[in-house]
């Protein structure tokens, strides 16, 4: 099989010197990559800038991922010629327009005024204001075309939040399968993940699986993967 992992997290640059990432740190999807590299499969591993890795590989390509961009690029490329994908990645909902000094405004301004003002900056923004303002705009939900990249892709998401009931969880998760068309949603809370503890929910339109620790959600990602796309 050939399999797509996205692991850690994207990077957004603010400047040539500055980003917005988050904490991922992609162990689940190293670990998840070291599986069907052990069970012989070819694996493309596009990961975060500070995501760990796994060892080198003959069956191993490894691709660094900064934004979203990059990430969006890279995916549209190798879908189209995957078996299985795991998008594991903690992808950044908004990406920076600008940041500039709270001087450069003066007075109220309207929203077309904030959307359409562009600082005249090359390279590194200067640290020299006591406030700096950022304007955001929202990322693309990748996730959302890889089943029009690929309509017979084996698509396992994952869907992370935060201090909820698993009742929420699982309305999450087949909201989630409903919007983008994927096989599986792997439902986590982040207060259930520590180390190598890591309490999911496997969601799929029939079955619901809970998983204990990262080995078991690695272990199940390389069985079902197997049994639905047997070569």
């Amino acid at each position: 099989m050939k399999v797509l992992i996205t692991s850690g997290g994207t990077t957004e640059p603010i400047d040539e010197v500055r980003g917005i990432s988050n904490f991922a740190t992609g162990s689940l999807g190293k670990l998840a990559a070291e599986k069907f590299l052990q069970a012989g499969h070819e694996v493309f591993l596009l990961a975060g800038l500070q995501a760990v890795l796994p060892e080198n590989s003959a069956l191993l390509t490894h691709i660094p991922i900064e934004g979203t961009k990059d990430l969006y690029q890279q995916m549209e490329k190798l879908v189209p010629k995957m078996d299985v994908v795991i998008h594991s990645m903690a992808v950044s909902d908004y990406r920076p327009v600008y940041m500039t000094g709270l001087e450069n405004f003066s007075g109220s301004l309207s929203v077309d005024e904030l959307l359409d003002y562009r600082p005249e900056q090359v390279g590194k923004i200067s640290s020299k204001s006591d406030h700096q303002i950022m304007l955001l705009e929202k990322t693309p939900k990748i996730i959302s075309y890889i089943k029009k990249w690929n309509p017979k892709v084996l698509l396992f998401g994952f869907k992370l939040l935060v201090d909820v009931e698993n009742s929420e969880l699982l309305h999450v998760a087949r909201e989630k399968l409903l919007t983008t068309e994927a096989d599986f949603i792997l439902a986590n809370d982040l207060k259930n993940i520590e180390g190598q503890k890591h309490k999911a929910l496997l969601v799929s339109k029939n079955e619901v699986t809970a998983l204990d620790t990262k080995s078991e959600i690695a272990d199940s990602l390389l069985k079902i993967s197997e049994e639905l796309k047997n070569d």
